[in-house]
């Protein structure tokens, strides 16, 4: 795979553990324009994109959602079903046709309770990819808001 630390799959897990996260996998295709899920909703499952794009997106009363981030090829697309209350922040719809892993999240959470140093390693290889996806959102919105955008004035 072809993924960095900050993106999904995981040169960010150990081999071991990244092999025991692929047997929970099951592929599926999305068909483009399928809600995968909406905000507030249960957080039950969690995709590995293969091809196609997920676009995420925010409920906006009286407007469309919002698109707050496209997702493709080796991204994770969810984060809710690792930390309670296990409800989606955000909604997700393919925007193409997907074709991705999917992954059970009650099945890897209990992999992850039974097995500590797996459970360390899911934990902090979703909380990189939280963690760049803030620092990603803040440029967006310095870049769209701030007097003179992103760059550093230091």
């Amino acid at each position: 795979m072809n993924a960095s630390p900050t993106t999904s799959m995981p040169r960010a897990l150990p081999v071991e553990h990244r092999e025991r996260l692929m047997e929970l996998a099951r592929e599926v295709s999305i068909p483009q324009g399928t809600r995968l899920f909406e905000e507030g909703a249960r957080a039950d499952r969690f995709w590995i994109i293969r091809t196609g794009t997920i676009a995420l997106d925010m409920h906006v009363p009286g407007r469309r959602a919002a698109v707050i981030e496209s997702l493709g090829h080796n991204e994770l697309v969810g984060w809710s079903w690792l930390f309670g209350p296990h409800a989606w922040h955000l909604g997700a719809e393919a925007t193409t046709p997907v074709r991705a892993w999917e992954f059970d999240a009650t099945v890897v959470r209990a992999a992850c309770k039974d097995d500590p140093a797996f459970g360390m390693n899911i934990a902090q290889w979703v909380g990189d990819i939280v963690a760049h996806r803030l620092r990603s959102a803040r440029t967006r919105l310095l870049d769209l808001y701030a007097p003179y955008g992103s760059g550093s004035m230091r």
